[in-house]
């Protein structure tokens, strides 16, 4: 084979490889923004001001779609804020880490906005499934030949597929999931096609996205059409998604997928749908549904329906892999990760989160009823996530990319300036909806701070009352106690003090075994750790060695699996024939505590409700054994 022959087929394999992730970035990242077509145009033309000529308002309403879509969405984040990676890794958490290492410091102020960040995140995830859902099912309103005698059927229907999707999320998604991305892309080319047919039947429509037309429509709207915003955000709800999902598909996919594919499918949808308005008035009650030839109806339900699942069982995936993040970053208390495929590093399970987000889904369906009285309460949390990961981006820009404060006030002032406009437009939903992702974002930020101060507290005790593992050494050294045969692991969160668990053991059993491991286990500001640096190992003395296994806010912890690499330094020992000796405290509250009663108590149920050790580590069930203590927070 030539060389120039080698190259083309490396090439090919090359573009190959580029196109399937592509595809796979269509169908996981881009659910939520690609099935806004299906409610934002309905929405923000139905809050223009009565009396608004209705030719502004279609013109307006899409050029505010056009430049949102650029400036928030391509600008933001497919420009510049992709670049932004972790690692490799992107979304509100990894860059809150990566802030942190610019900064060569801990920052409270970073780690509070990325707690806030986190906790709007999971708001967003309990609208997108009910929204998308309930906006597809209402298409059989408009279904030809049928009127609206299904109407009494769209809140069951719409439950039952929310309940399924919510149900099935422990068998795994991995072989649905190859179906995701030819699925929306076709839903992609339909929508466009769609789109396309009215744009040439109304090709006046294309001027539509001059700015000048949306200055226009909000002058004409006055404080209406500051309201107004707030609908035309619907249209980039899911943006978020593009970052957050990086580290699956790589930043080229993703933003191939949006370039090529994605936002000139959204615009011709939107222009399509503008000339439908303009060619039919009426249509502006529901423009999508209307948009649909008869003859291709029940198909482009069906399709929409599949969409509006993906899109929402993208954003549960998300969830999970939020909550993985949080749970190794320290936000949260351990929870039962279970990972649903042996190949896909991604898919994974969290049984709590799952149920969180099924109850609170449903609450939701049940008590607005619709995707018109969802849109109210749809938006605050994305705007707020991305107000966030603006303020974060410019500790980045400037500690990493190296930019001056001008260039980086230039990029972001404007983009943060518009997002802020945003959010104060959402703020207005505020209690016709709007209160209820903010209400259960506050709950979560008040969970994740009770439990971050709670664990500070316990530690900063704990280094109080433990003896330091050097004077432990030397006492012992002394007066040597009883020794048995075997490997013995004490796990311990600060190696420099002797862990509770070797304490009891040495208090009550009164001996010590042969060999002695001090396990403690970090979690790193990077997605993943390399497998050559996962261990490290400093040896005490004869007796006792301490052992630093370090994992990345990405990865689930295995700490038999990371002990195997110990051979590699020295370290050697049978798994099946080690005892490890974990510390379980029981907590009580205590009078003179740093917090309130009310949050001691929430802190003690969270140690209450969180995974057993040996099950979050991996550590053989066997091979445990569990000393207790009672101590005071």
């Amino acid at each position: 084979m030539t060389s120039d022959t080698h190259d083309q087929t490396k090439a090919g394999h090359g573009h190959r490889r580029l196109w399937g992730l592509t595809v796979g970035a269509i169908g996981v990242v881009f659910g939520d923004i690609g099935t806004s077509p299906l409610y934002a145009m309905r929405e923000a033309l139905h809050h223009a001001r009565a009396g608004t000529d209705p030719h502004l308002a279609t013109f307006g309403v899409i050029s505010l779609v056009f430049w949102a879509l650029v400036l928030l969405v391509t600008i933001k984040y497919v420009i510049f804020l992709m670049r932004a990676d972790n690692a490799g890794e992107g979304g509100t958490l990894a860059l809150m880490a990566l802030a942190q290492k610019a900064l060569g410091r801990y920052s409270a102020t970073v780690f509070f906005l990325g707690v806030c960040g986190a906790a709007l995140f999971y708001g967003d995830s309990i609208i997108t499934p009910a929204l998308s859902v309930l906006s597809a099912v209402e298409g059989v309103k408009d279904a030809p030949g049928i009127g609206h005698t299904l109407d009494q059927y769209i809140l069951p229907i719409a439950l039952v597929i929310l309940l399924s999707l919510f149900l099935v999320q422990s068998r795994g998604t991995e072989k649905v999931a190859r179906l995701f991305g030819p699925v929306m892309l076709l839903w992609f080319v339909v929508i466009a096609g769609m789109g396309v047919y009215y744009i040439a039947q109304k090709p006046a429509i294309l001027a539509a996205l001059s700015p000048h037309y949306g200055v226009s429509f909000l002058l004409a709207n006055g404080i209406t059409g500051f309201m107004i915003l707030g609908s035309v955000f619907l249209v980039v709800t899911g943006a978020e998604a593009l970052y957050a999902d990086m580290g699956h598909f790589g930043r080229r996919p993703i933003s191939t997928a949006w370039l090529w594919i994605v936002f000139p499918a959204l615009i011709l949808n939107y222009l399509g749908q503008g000339a439908l308005t303009l060619i039919d008035p009426t249509a502006q009650a529901n423009p999508f549904w209307r948009m649909v030839p008869d003859a291709f109806y029940w198909p482009v339900l069906l399709l929409a329906g599949l969409a509006t699942i993906i899109a929402s069982q993208a954003v549960i995936t998300g969830a999970f892999s939020m909550t993985q993040q949080a749970v190794q970053l320290g936000l949260l208390p351990r929870m039962d990760i279970q990972r649903t495929s042996e190949t896909q590093a991604g898919q994974i399970y969290v049984p709590q989160i799952n149920s969180l987000l099924m109850v609170g889904v449903i609450f939701l369906v049940v008590m607005f009823r619709s995707s018109d009285a969802l849109t109210s309460a749809y938006g605050i949390a994305v705007t707020g996530t991305m107000f966030i990961s603006t303020i974060m981006a410019y500790i980045v820009i400037r500690r990493i990319w190296q930019w001056s404060r001008p260039r980086t006030l230039m990029l972001l002032v404007p983009l943060g300036l518009i997002e802020a406009i945003f959010m104060a437009s959402n703020l207005t939903k505020l209690f016709s909806g709007a209160w209820m992702p903010l209400a259960f974002g506050g709950l979560l930020i008040l969970v994740m701070t009770t439990w971050i101060r709670g664990a500070h507290i316990l530690t900063a005790k704990a280094k109080r009352d433990s003896l330091p593992m050097a004077d432990l050494v030397e006492i012992l050294e002394k007066r040597p106690p009883h020794r048995v045969a075997g490997t013995a692991i004490f796990l311990t969160s600060d190696a420099s003090l002797a862990p509770v668990a070797l304490m009891h053991n040495l208090k009550h059993n009164k001996m010590l075994h042969e060999k002695n491991i001090i396990l403690t286990v970090n979690t790193a500001n990077i997605p993943r750790v390399a497998t050559d640096q996962r261990v490290d190992v400093v040896q005490l003395n004869a007796d006792f060695t301490i052992v630093t296994l370090s994992f990345g806010f990405m990865e689930t912890p295995n700490i038999p699996q990371a002990l195997g690499l110990c051979r590699r330094h020295g370290v050697k020992f049978d798994i099946m024939a080690t005892s490890f000796f974990i510390g379980k405290r029981s907590v009580v509250p205590s009078a003179n505590s740093d917090m309130p009663v009310w949050q001691d108590k929430l802190f003690i149920f969270l140690m209450k409700n969180a995974a057993n050790p040996t099950s979050f580590f991996h550590i053989p069930p066997g091979r445990v054994v569990e000393l207790g203590t009672q101590v005071t927070v």
